[in-house]
């Protein structure tokens, strides 16, 4: 009875636990509003502010609210300024009069060209947009992509690179309509508030530039990783190119039964830290990869190659983000080391001698019983040989491990795991 009184409460706790904490706190935000989720992450993180205990979802997002909410999300709120400022419409009295030249110093929203900033006018969807793609990292984007929204003749020319581009990213708002974009409506605050989310959940694809101070931290791995340099700040870890990590098959593996386009998952049995102490991966994430190549055992004792490609990790709270990794071997293989290969020498050696001692002994005892011990000291060695050269000529091993068994895999791009 208590055993089960025990798992009823944790149960209870459970489904608590799984009730965002904040939702009942703000008493414009319903559990069920299709921004929950989102409004209560960036209220929770001080991304976004509630007045008495209120978001106003729907009301309409200001320009210098964008660029309070976006200095937080890039951790440049605290960015020293250094220009001097040149709006006539903001001065040391505003609040926010520092953000808004952080906003103009780092180039993310801008003012207009009759010297004004207009801080408490209502921020575009495109407008947001825009900003969004100018901070993100450049890439062609294919415009044919906007064809899937019924209002894409609605976007204005300057905005079909943006559109484009931040769709390719998936930073964007398509509600309540998914076929719509709406792109010269005013921005809500729940809109921002998804919008806001999806970039923090995604600053990888943000330019260095934009990004909060970083300081340089370090892996202690392997002496032999060709770097060990993490750069850190308040919003993110980016593993370097050339670092080592240590992963752990989820489940066990074996090349005969897999092929080419499979999905095998690694996983990070202990939190990975750098030596100052950051935790930058938490145990418990896994590691997806993909298998490019398996090149089966052959003759003269040549193992079975398999190529995977780490290609994404996936966080203990469900985050993805992009992972670009292979085994730390020479040819980017895993296959059986010298040991498993020696072993099967020895054991051909070992069977070779045994039959090479037991038909010495066969052919020494039948014509004379006294000559047992040269029987065995011709065979024995004969047939080790004859094992050796057989275990020699034979096709090699194919590839197993347990799940749990370590491998080292080198980053070949750098990796940004968001916190």
């Amino acid at each position: 009875m208590k055993k089960f009184i025990s798992g009823m409460m944790a149960v209870c706790l459970l489904a608590l636990n799984a009730i965002p904490a904040m939702a009942a706190s703000i008493a414009d935000v319903s559990q069920n509003y299709w921004a929950a989720k989102e409004i209560i992450s960036v209220v929770n993180d001080d991304i976004m502010t509630l007045s008495a205990n209120r978001f106003n979802p729907e009301g309409n997002m200001t320009r210098v609210e964008f660029v309070n909410a976006l200095l937080k999300v890039l951790s440049n709120d605290n960015l020293n300024v250094s220009i001097s400022n040149k709006f006539s419409d903001v001065t040391k009295a505003n609040p926010n009069y520092d953000n808004i030249l952080r906003s103009q110093q780092l180039g993310l929203v801008y003012g207009y060209p009759d010297g004004t900033f207009q801080p408490n006018r209502t921020v575009l969807r495109s407008e947001a947009q825009s900003v969004i793609s100018h901070i993100t990292k450049d890439m062609v984007a294919d415009k044919a992509i906007l064809n899937q929204f019924k209002d894409a003749s609605a976007i204005p020319a300057w905005a079909t690179n943006v559109y484009a581009k931040t769709i390719n990213y998936g930073i964007y708002v398509n509600y309540p309509d998914s076929r719509e974009l709406r792109p010269n409506d005013n921005l809500s605050r729940a809109e921002a508030a998804v919008l806001l989310a999806k970039l923090r959940a995604k600053l990888d694809l943000v330019k260095s530039q934009y990004i909060g101070a970083t300081t340089v931290e370090h892996l202690d791995v392997t002496k032999k990783a060709p770097t060990n340099e993490v750069r850190v700040n308040n919003v993110q870890s980016v593993i370097a190119e050339g670092n080592v990590l240590v992963v752990s098959f989820e489940d066990k593996f074996k090349s005969e039964e897999h092929q080419p386009g499979d999905i095998v998952t690694f996983v990070a049995e202990e939190d990975i830290c750098t030596v100052e102490g950051t935790l930058v991966i938490p145990a418990g994430t896994k590691f997806v990869a993909q298998i490019n190549e398996i090149q089966k055992e052959k003759w003269f004792n040549k193992n079975a190659r398999v190529y995977p490609q780490l290609c994404k990790i996936v966080l203990p709270d469900g985050r993805q983000m992009a992972f670009n990794a292979k085994p730390f071997t020479k040819d980017y293989s895993l296959k059986e080391g010298p040991w498993m290969t020696a072993g099967k020498l020895l054991a051909y050696t070992a069977g070779g001698a045994a039959v090479g001692t037991g038909a010495g002994v066969g052919f020494a005892f039948i014509p004379d019983p006294q000559k047992i011990g040269t029987g065995i000291a011709i065979g024995a060695p004969v047939g080790a040989a004859v094992g050796l050269i057989t275990g020699l000529v034979t096709p090699g091993l194919k590839y197993h491990a347990k799940a749990g068994e370590d491998i080292y895999v080198i980053l070949l791009d750098d990796a940004a795991v968001a916190k």
